[in-house]
C-alpha cells in the first residue's frame, strides 16, 4: 500500500511541477517571443530588489526575473471584491477554473509502463480506460468558473464576457470531441496510454515503409481540427472574444491580485493540457521515431519523459506563435467557424475514417 501511495505522490509531483513550472515560464515566453517577432527587445528590466551583480545580468537581460516579479505583484496587490458581488462564488470562480485545468492533465502519460518494485507503473497520475472522456469532462467543468466570475461580479461587461466564453467553449469543445473520434476508431481505445502505444509502429510496420503511424499521419484532418478547436478552447487570440479589450472588458474585469493571476494562469494551464493531449494523440506521445528499445525502464524511461516534455514545449511555442501572428476573429466569425466549419468537417472525418477502416478490414 505504501509503495502505491509513494508512486502516486511522485506522479502527482512530476505532473504538477511540470504543468505549473511551464505555465509560469510561458508568461516569459509570451513576452520574449512576441518581442522577437516584432523586432523588439522585450522584458529585460526586473532584478532582485536592486541587486544586480555581473553574474546575474545575463538572466536579467533575458527577462527571466519577470515571472518572479509578476508572482510577487499578484500576491501583494489589493484583493478587491465588488460590494454587490456574491463574495463566496466570486472568490470560488478562479479556484474552480484553475483546478479543472490542472486535473485534466492527470490522465496524460509521460512515458511507457515500466517495472518498479515488482509493480507495473507509468509516470501518469491516473490510468483510466476512459481517459479521453475524462479530459473533456474536466475541461468542460472550467466553464463554470468563467461564468461564475462574470455573473457574480454584477458587472454587465463581465457578464457579457462570460456569455461569450460559454458560447465559445461549447462550440470548440464539441468540435474537439468529434474530431478525436477518428483517433479512437483508428486505434481502438480511449485510454491515452494505449493510443500512444498503438502509434509506435515497428521497423517492419511503417506506413509507406518510412512513416510512423502517428495520429498526425493517420488523421491529418483530425489533427488540424483538434488543434484549431483546442486553441479556441483556451480563449486566447485569435479566439479571445471573452476578454477582447477592444470590444468588451472581459469576464474577470472586477478581479485583482492573485485571483486575476489565477485566471491568467488557467489560460496557460489549458494551453499546456491541449499541447499534452495533442502530443499524446497525434505526435506519438513519448515515442521517438525509428527508435525501438527492447525494454523500458532506466534511462529509456527518462528519455521518453524528456521527449514527451519537448513535444509539449514545442506545441506550446507553436500556439504562442499563432497567438502573435493571427488577428482576432469577430464573435460571429468564431461561432461560424466552430459550428459551420470545424463541426461539419469533424463529422466528415468520422465518415471517411469509418469507410477506410471497413475497406482495410474487408
Amino acid at each position: 500500500m505504501w509503495v502505491d501511495i509513494g508512486i502516486t505522490v511522485f506522479n502527482v509531483l512530476v505532473a504538477g511541477l511540470f504543468v505549473l513550472s511551464l505555465a509560469g515560464l510561458l508568461t516569459w515566453v509570451e513576452r520574449k517571443q512576441s518581442a522577437v517577432m516584432q523586432d523588439r527587445i522585450g522584458a529585460n528590466r526586473a532584478d532582485l530588489f536592486g541587486w544586480d551583480p555581473k553574474l546575474l545580468r545575463p538572466i536579467r537581460r533575458l527577462g527571466l526575473f519577470h515571472p518572479i516579479a509578476d508572482g510577487l505583484k499578484m500576491f501583494l496587490k489589493e484583493d478587491y471584491i465588488p460590494p454587490e458581488a456574491n463574495k463566496l462564488l466570486f472568490s470560488l470562480a478562479p479556484f474552480l477554473s484553475l483546478f479543472c485545468g490542472l486535473i485534466a492533465f492527470a490522465v496524460i502519460p509521460f512515458c511507457d509502463k515500466f517495472q518498479v518494485w515488482g509493480k507495473t507503473v507509468s509516470v501518469q497520475v491516473a490510468s483510466l480506460d476512459i481517459g479521453v472522456l475524462y479530459i473533456f469532462a474536466a475541461l468542460s467543468m472550467g466553464i463554470y468558473g468563467v461564468f461564475l466570475a462574470g455573473y457574480t461580479s454584477k458587472n454587465n461587461w463581465a457578464y457579457l464576457g462570460a456569455l461569450r466564453a460559454s458560447a465559445l467553449m461549447l462550440s470548440s469543445e464539441i468540435a474537439i470531441g468529434v474530431s478525436i473520434i477518428g483517433v479512437v476508431m483508428l486505434y481502438g481505445s480511449m485510454e491515452i496510454g494505449d493510443i500512444v502505444r498503438a502509434q509506435q509502429a515497428g521497423p517492419h510496420d511503417l506506413l509507406f515503409g518510412f512513416l510512423p503511424k502517428w495520429g498526425i499521419v493517420m488523421q491529418p484532418l483530425g489533427f488540424l481540427l483538434f488543434l484549431t478547436a483546442g486553441i479556441a478552447a483556451t480563449k486566447r487570440i485569435p479566439f479571445d472574444m471573452p476578454e477582447g479589450e477592444s470590444e468588451i472588458i472581459g469576464y474577470f474585469v472586477e478581479y485583482s491580485g492573485m485571483k486575476f493571476g489565477m485566471f491568467m494562469m488557467t489560460d496557460f494551464v489549458e494551453t499546456i493540457v491541449v499541447a499534452g493531449l495533442t502530443a499524446a494523440l497525434f505526435l506519438g506521445g513519448w515515442h521517438i521515431p525509428y527508435f525501438y528499445p527492447a525494454h523500458t525502464g532506466g534511462w529509456i524511461t527518462v528519455l521518453q519523459v524528456l521527449v514527451f516534455m519537448l513535444k509539449v514545449c514545442f506545441l506550446c511555442w507553436f500556439m504562442v506563435l499563432v497567438r502573435w501572428t493571427l488577428p482576432r476573429f469577430r464573435y460571429d466569425q468564431a461561432m461560424r467557424l466552430g459550428w459551420m466549419g470545424l463541426f461539419p468537417l469533424a463529422i466528415a472525418n468520422i465518415v471517411v475514417t469509418g469507410i477506410m477502416i471497413v475497406m482495410s478490414n474487408g
